[in-house]
């Protein structure tokens, strides 16, 4: 019995590890002493350095604009595991990057209410305790290690001819209209259209004047997955990518292709028509957003996941305590205006962490090629 309860207790605290074959367990809080990931299930013989995983960390990196938060984090990465001598090893990789400006004493007046849009009530009726400093392990700064993972999955990606581009598609009602892929990184806030930039900039601070926060759309293309990749019946491509990106803390909604327009549309005008290139299956149109069945179609992979507010703002808020007191709040300290910017790398790093996983998967699909790759030995 007491086994039992040990297991039962084990499952009850889990939920930080992500994939079946490409395994991603992350950790730390946001005023911890650190925080990473540990990445299980990477071949050996991978070229990687701390610099690749720099990159994209960078892009996610606070205090970088105006319409960022003032924290300043270098955020550098340390291999701690798993690479030698520039390739990976097939064991875990363990990364860590280590905090460096944290202000807890910023939360202290707000230590034992709950702010309304975070996780504070959450965190206190499952647990019955939290660490308030910056949300703890529901702060933004939790992705670090999605991103950090994301590195390694982009790497292996981009050996088998597969790339992820994530971007702000718009910023409250500031929507691009155009896509230049040139245009995105141009930008603080990654929009692919560059008067759309100009006036969601305008909109923000319109937004900061007010001390409050906006909202917006990331979209994310994916280009060179093979047809069938996906797993019936649970876990879909579709449904794996939206429980990846639903997973992190501000995103509220994921829609494919089309997404939430196709209860609005007909069958005839719904359907993408196949066709034939040569030997290759190709569709004439791409309402379904490159996944059909739960299945990549070998088409262009097309989503997008809808970012709330920062629902940290100067603002006065109404509330409750852990006292259960009704009071009111003002939230001060270093917060995103808008978090949409910052989320753009975390959205192509969980799919690309979705996508290996679902590739190691597919590779077990086919006698045949199971059969082919063993007798080759």
């Amino acid at each position: 019995m007491a086994a039992l309860a040990a297991q039962r207790k084990e499952m009850c605290m889990a939920g930080s590890t992500f994939g079946k074959y490409f395994r991603v367990t992350t950790w730390g809080e946001s005023h911890g002493q650190a925080l990473g990931c540990v990445v299980d299930g990477v071949p050996a013989g991978l070229s990687l350095s701390a610099e690749d995983i720099q990159v994209l960390l960078n892009r996610r990196r606070p205090g970088r604009s105006a319409f960022t938060s003032k924290r300043r984090e270098d955020d550098e990465i340390e291999i701690l595991s798993g690479v030698f001598e520039g390739k990976t090893t097939g064991t875990p990789i363990s990364l860590l990057v280590r905090n460096q400006d944290q202000h807890s004493g910023d939360y202290s007046d707000i230590a034992h209410a709950f702010r309304p849009g975070h996780a504070d009530w959450g965190f206190f009726a499952k647990y019955g305790f939290r660490d308030y400093r910056g949300g703890g392990r529901s702060s933004g700064r939790e992705t670090i290690g999605r991103v950090a993972a994301g590195a390694i999955a982009e790497k292996i990606l981009a050996e088998l001819g597969i790339f992820v581009c994530a971007y702000t598609k718009a910023i409250g009602p500031v929507v691009c209209q155009s896509f230049d892929a040139e245009e995105i990184n141009k930008n603080m806030l990654y929009m692919p259209d560059h008067e759309a930039a100009e006036r969601a900039g305008i909109y923000l601070a319109d937004c900061m004047r007010n001390l409050d926060s906006s909202g917006g759309v990331v979209e994310c293309r994916i280009k060179g997955v093979p047809a069938g990749v996906g797993e019936p019946v649970f876990d879909k491509l579709d449904a794996s990518l939206a429980r990846a990106i639903c997973s992190i803390g501000a995103v509220k909604g994921f829609e494919v292709g089309d997404g939430f327009a196709v209860a609005r549309s007909r069958g005839s005008d719904n359907n993408d028509a196949f066709a034939m290139d040569g030997q290759r299956v190709i569709k004439k149109t791409n309402h379904a957003g490159g996944i059909l069945g739960g299945f990549s179609d070998g088409d262009e992979i097309i989503f997008r996941a809808a970012v709330k507010p920062t629902p940290s703002i100067a603002q006065r808020q109404e509330t409750v305590n852990e006292a259960g007191e009704e009071i009111d709040m003002e939230i001060v300290g270093r917060h995103d205006p808008v978090i949409v910017p910052r989320a753009v790398v975390v959205v192509e790093s969980m799919a690309a962490v979705t996508l290996v996983d679902l590739l190691f998967a597919n590779m077990t699909a086919r006698m045949d090629r199971i059969a082919s790759f063993y007798r080759d030995k």
